[in-house]
């Protein structure tokens, strides 16, 4: 897929830590319950770290006590992408933000999560940025 934005590997190293980097732009993990946002209940829009796209509110984030943050949908379906992950001997489907690519994680389906999509969006902290709602 064509991306909005297009950098070179060289600029996205320049722009982000290394930790970003490899979460980012090389599909990587941050470790379970290591993340900034796991367990916020602060209200506001949830945007990718690497371009600033919006992808998931507040509203839309619940307890899945994964060691992730957890959404069960984005904010507009156009702002990830789904893709077919057959990494580390399983089959999952990999969520990346359709403006620039990046990698945010994981989006599971079936898990008896008592949520109207039926549906948990398992994102890396890192690969988001919180804006708070201002009251």
């Amino acid at each position: 897929m064509a991306y909005e934005i297009d950098k070179p590997e060289e600029q996205w190293r320049a722009e982000l830590t290394p930790q970003e980097y490899h979460v980012l732009r090389e599909a990587g993990t941050e470790r379970a319950f290591t993340g900034e946002y796991t367990d916020s209940k602060t209200v506001g829009v949830y945007s990718c770290r690497a371009c600033g796209a919006e992808l998931f509110r507040s509203e839309t984030k619940f307890e899945s006590h994964c060691g992730w943050p957890s959404f069960y949908d984005p904010a507009d379906s156009s702002a990830v992408e789904l893709i077919e992950d057959r990494s580390h001997g399983m089959v999952r489907t990999e969520v990346r933000c359709t403006r620039c690519g990046s990698h945010l994680g994981h989006v599971f389906a079936g898990e008896g999560y008592p949520t109207p999509t039926d549906q948990r969006y398992c994102i890396n902290s890192i690969s988001l940025r919180l804006s708070p709602e201002e009251s």
